[in-house]
């Protein structure tokens, strides 16, 4: 699915919450791509994913494919800095966990759920998204999944495919603004 996003994506910003610092897409970005999931602690489908999450981590960073938890919901007050710290270090989170206090973020890639995932790979016109959307069938059962869409695209990718299936409508809690 090409959307045609030019360089100018990568230079997309977002505070990262552990470090505090301010990230550059651009910088996230691993040899053949990069996973982004639209995450909240407060979303119950979001925790339903965590364990889930993290396996696909564990299964395609070692491939050249990075991961990344953009929050949308969460503003930059201490208090809510406090809470995400927490709940990362709880979920031994090793990922970057990026807060869309703009909507820059699901402004420019037109999420609307948590979690969507939104997998990015270097084309010729910049990053273009290879894949968008649901993470699996299942939102509730892991044991119950049927169709896994985020990693079949992930592995298609690490083959240095085009994802067969560019998107599927996500599941899960309506992300507030847009």
């Amino acid at each position: 699915m090409e959307i045609g996003f030019s360089q100018t994506l990568g230079q997309l910003t977002a505070q990262e919450v552990k470090s505090g610092t301010t990230l550059r897409m651009d910088s996230l970005l691993a040899e053949k791509g990069l996973v982004l999931i639209f995450h909240d602690p407060k979303c119950p489908f979001a925790m339903l994913y965590q364990d889930r999450i993290s396996s696909l981590v564990e299964k395609f960073s070692p491939q050249g494919i990075a991961f990344a938890l953009v929050n949308p919901e969460a503003g930059t007050s201490e208090e809510e800095l406090k809470e995400l710290k927490e709940f990362l270090d709880t979920h031994q989170v090793q990922i970057p966990y990026l807060i869309d206090s703009n909507d820059t973020w699901i402004g420019q890639f037109k999420v609307s759920k948590i979690p969507e995932a939104v997998v990015l790979i270097p084309g010729k016109a910049g990053l273009e998204v290879a894949y968008k959307g649901a993470i699996d069938n299942n939102p509730q059962a892991a044991s119950a999944v049927s169709e896994r869409y985020l990693e079949r695209a992930l592995t298609q990718v690490a083959k240095g495919m085009t994802p067969e299936v560019p998107q599927v409508r996500a599941v899960g809690c309506t992300i507030r603004s847009y």
